[in-house]
């Protein structure tokens, strides 16, 4: 199933995404699930797809505007430098390391599928990083890598957009170019567990105005989705409806000679086969 969170003129909906539009199911399964992170909340994926089933879709995709597919994450984790080859594009000589690296975002620096992300005033710096998101669906603590995967609701995809400028800006955080509003963007819709295997493999491909400037596979991860969960949960409780992005792969925009910085009118396409297209055209920011 894939689930998708929505405006209708002006008004926050979701529902599941069909081939041929958008079947609401914000009124169709009751009050008690108000939101796509509420239905995860109370295991109620059978309402949703029992709610759908048959059904016409109510929307077709142009005629929405899509959200992320969890407006309101309590939270947004970022996992740095995760795939091979990633370390060494620092030229540093550093090891590669024994953890990861972990930062966060503010759910007001991504916006959703097809919504304008926006390029800073401040800053010339504006880059892309593809990324897989996975999607929590159930609460746990002190996790095993073997439990894992039973705490994965879904997946969705990210444009993990960074202002490299500004990510040097503290001795030793990058939070500042991380959370630049509208930065960013997730979607287009999450695709559920029963359909999309998070054990993978999965690709991940990002494409500027056409172009593929990222490739690769999480076979490739040096740190894959069940240890992300198992790490991050020895020391906070994952919550249904927090989402992970899970690290970008090589040749962002700032790894060029010189650097490929995205510009307005730039088009950004995420994509992984199993899950789809998240598309953004870089804007100024108003």
């Amino acid at each position: 199933m894939r689930l998708v969170s929505y405006l209708v003129e002006g008004e926050p909906r979701y529902g599941a995404a069909v081939d041929s539009g958008v079947v609401d199911l914000t009124k169709r399964i009751g009050p008690d699930f108000s939101d796509v992170k509420a239905l995860i909340a109370a295991n109620a994926l059978d309402d949703a797809r029992e709610a759908a089933a048959g059904q016409k879709p109510d929307y077709a995709l142009e005629n929405i505007t899509l959200l992320p597919p969890i407006p309101n994450p309590e939270k947004l984790w970022c996992i740095g430098v995760n795939y091979k080859d990633r370390n060494a594009e620092y030229k540093d000589n550093s090891d590669l390391p024994k953890y990861p690296s972990l930062f966060v975002r503010n759910p007001s620096s991504v916006v959703g599928s097809g919504q304008p992300i926006e390029k800073p005033k401040i800053s010339e710096q504006l880059d892309y990083e593809g990324e897989l998101v996975i999607v929590i669906g159930k609460e746990g603590r002190h996790i095993p890598r073997e439990r894992a995967w039973e705490h994965i609701f879904g997946m969705t995809l990210c444009n993990e957009g960074s202002v490299r400028d500004w990510l040097h800006h503290g001795k030793f955080n990058v939070t500042q170019g991380k959370n630049f509003d509208r930065s960013g963007s997730i979607g287009p819709w999450i695709v559920t567990s029963d359909e999309c295997d998070p054990r993978g493999p999965h690709d991940i491909v990002t494409r500027v105005n056409g172009e593929t400037r990222q490739s690769d596979s999480t076979e490739r991860l040096m740190f894959p989705f069940d240890f992300l969960i198992a790490y991050l949960s020895t020391f906070a409780t994952l919550k249904p409806g927090d989402m992970i992005a899970t690290g970008t792969p090589t040749g962002a925009g700032a790894r060029f000679t010189p650097p490929r910085w995205l510009k307005v009118g730039d088009v950004v396409e995420v994509e992984s086969k199993g899950i789809g297209i998240l598309r953004n055209t870089v804007a100024e920011e108003q």
